[in-house]
């Protein structure tokens, strides 16, 4: 990297800040010899499923086998239609197809970047067997009119929480004018994690997520105790007990190096959360002057794993340039939706707002320790590249 450039991330001050309490789990690790699932991993699944309120935590070995396993624990396969986003990482509707199953797109709504439930709604058939939202860039999807779908049409939510770790789902209260709220879908998901509010939740823990671990690793979790039984197999080739496979399974086990790493960050994620948050609304206020620029609403619940704008079609890729020229980076997520991707195209109908938005959107650098001087030079030079 050279010297005075800005990442779209920066990982080093929160690896200075935990370093020795990083370095002493490694050693216990490596005193321990249990480097493959074992207590670490046991603990952390503990840990995290109290801290999301949840009543399971399963440990994998990546986001994707997350969502893979997820759908296989509901026999999701051959002839079953899911429900998704085409505006997504890849994995979202990879892991529909690696089980067989068959993706059916959804068109996203322009402001949140998440599924539209109006556009879900039009998509359900009698082959549909789940809904899977993604609460993408950290916020979260419109549950409540999701799982009432879901409700309606006997449907299982597999929530793809990969970018939205911490993030709660806290819709407007409407309509109940001060005299207390029904109990609809709405009010019973209310200041609830993302992940927990389906039939199961997938994470992710990727280096770069706001909850990242040093190399791969995923979650499942669900308040179905049946499961995450199913999802414990499946992830130790289709055992629980050595030698005794029921069912063809995955080698998707945690690292006990990772759950280690994992279990020194949980208990600060939702500081760096709020942090994400402070450097959002502080974006947004000072973005919001300029023309032709949209930023994101700081809605309550919103963690902020990118900070995305949108900018004119015509101008995005030079504006892009100017900040690169001025040692400043950023990313396109994601230029193509998965819908136009190779492996997909020409086999569904246009997404008109996914497709809009891959060729609009920019995410600026955002990271919880990101210094005032640092978010200064870097908004001082979006506001050169956009009067260019």
């Amino acid at each position: 990297m050279p010297d005075g450039f800005v990442p779209i991330l920066d990982l080093e001050p929160q690896y200075q800040a935990l370093r020795p309490a990083l370095q002493a789990a490694f050693e216990r690790v490596c005193r321990s010899r249990q480097f493959v699932l074992g207590e670490e991993v046991a603990a952390f699944e503990d840990e995290v499923a109290s801290h999301l309120g949840v009543a399971h935590a399963v440990g994998v070995n990546s986001g994707t086998d997350a969502l893979v396993i997820a759908l296989r624990t509901l026999d999701i396969g051959p002839g079953d239609e899911v429900i998704t986003t085409p505006f997504s990482f890849f994995a979202t509707v990879e892991a529909i197809s690696l089980v067989g199953a068959t993706p059916v797109f959804a068109d996203i709504e322009a402001e949140s970047f998440n599924l539209d439930p109006h556009a879900v709604a039009a998509q359900i058939t009698r082959r549909t067997r789940a809904l899977l939202p993604v609460h993408l860039f950290g916020r979260p999807a419109a549950m409540g009119a999701v799982l009432e779908l879901a409700e309606r049409y006997g449907l299982a939510v597999i929530e793809d929480a990969a970018q939205a770790f911490g993030a709660q789902y806290l819709p407007p209260c409407v309509g109940c004018n001060g005299q207390g709220c029904h109990p609809t879908t709405q009010t019973r998901l209310h200041g609830r994690y993302v992940g927990t509010l389906g039939t199961a939740g997938a994470f992710s823990f990727y280096p770069s997520k706001n909850l990242g671990a040093y190399g791969d690793g995923g979650l499942i979790v669900t308040n179905d105790a049946r499961l995450a039984e199913r999802a414990r197999k499946l992830r130790s080739h289709g055992s629980l007990v050595p030698y005794q496979n029921e069912m063809l399974g995955y080698n998707s086990r945690l690292d006990g190096l990772q759950a280690a790493i994992l279990r020194v960050k949980l208990p600060h994620v939702t500081g760096w959360n709020a942090a994400r948050r402070r450097l959002a609304e502080r974006y947004t206020a000072r973005l919001a002057a300029l023309p032709g620029v949209m930023p994101p609403a700081v809605t309550p619940g919103h963690v902020f794993h990118q900070y995305t704008v949108r900018l004119p079609r015509e101008r995005r890729d030079a504006i892009r340039q100017a900040l690169q020229a001025q040692g400043i980076g950023t990313m396109v997520y994601y230029p193509t939706p998965i819908h136009q991707l190779p492996v997909y195209a020409g086999r569904f109908p246009p997404q008109p707002v996914s497709e809009t938005a891959a060729a609009e959107v920019l995410s600026l650098p955002i990271w919880p320790e990101m210094t005032d001087a640092t978010w200064e030079r870097v908004i001082a030079a979006v506001e050169r590249a956009v009067a260019g």
